[in-house]
């Protein structure tokens, strides 16, 4: 399985490609920061991200897109720039007919940490481990961006044998799970 995951930002959007399977070995496939000047119009760097993430998937050709979940932070213009390049990024997969899964950051932190409030170092440094790095991704939107595709290789690929399982069971078909 190739997951592209995406830590949306509106001035550093997180990008990273992983590829792997449950109980296997990851692979870092690519990793990269899409950046966009405060000093431009809103809809203009939306349109760089939307290039840029459009670009990635023509690139690596991922079977899915996990994309983290936005979440209430103290400052509500960061909340709106993320929640704009995170609707970009679901548009952009789903224009593709790809599966799109979200994940909190709490969620994402417990799946590669054991711990939901592990901080970005410990995130990073489980991130070099898991895929064997030389070293940490910089900068922690990279990491994060890793962090989210290995969360959905083990989270979506467990969940995708056992929807498999339960049809070959039942002999009958389900709708695909991990749309989000």
């Amino acid at each position: 399985m190739r997951v592209l995951g995406i830590d949306p930002g509106l001035t550093r959007c997180g990008m990273g490609v992983v590829e792997g399977s449950v109980g296997r070995p990851l692979r870092l496939v690519d990793v990269n920061v899409l950046r966009t000047s405060a000093g431009l119009p809103v809809a203009e760097r939306l349109v760089t991200i939307e290039r840029g993430i459009d670009a990635w998937l023509d690139d690596h050709a991922p079977d899915a897109v996990a994309v983290e979940r936005v979440f209430a932070r103290s400052d509500s213009s960061t909340i709106m720039g993320t929640a704009q390049a995170s609707g970009i990024a679901l548009v952009a997969a789903a224009r593709r007919g790809l599966p799109v899964a979200t994940y909190t950051p709490s969620e994402v932190k417990a799946a590669v940490s054991g711990s939901g409030r592990a901080g970005k170092a410990q995130v990073g440094a489980m991130v070099t481990r898991i895929l064997r790095l030389d070293a940490p991704p910089k900068p922690a939107d990279a990491a994060d961006a890793l962090a989210l595709a290995v969360t959905h290789v083990w989270r979506g690929g467990a969940q995708a044998r056992i929807e498999a399982a339960l049809v070959a069971r039942s002999g009958q078909a389900r709708p695909p799970k991990g749309v989000a």
